[in-house]
């Protein structure tokens, strides 16, 4: 899929990716050990989420 792109590999069986949404430049943590594995948004402190290098936040209206 060209949409996300994966980084931050480790480990073939356990480990950490950090996946980004390359159309909104949104963050996910995902974690995986064996077949198990959970994934979550990235988020600042004020709860918005993080971007990759070169997104900016759109403003709200």
């Amino acid at each position: 899929m060209d949409r996300f792109e994966f980084t931050n590999k480790e480990g073939k069986w356990d480990g950490t990716r950090i996946i980004v949404d390359k159309e909104t430049g949104v963050q996910y943590l995902f974690a995986f050990s064996g077949y198990a594995g959970g994934m979550t948004l990235l988020a600042d402190r004020d709860g918005k989420p993080l971007l990759a290098d070169g997104y900016e936040n759109k403003k709200e209206n």
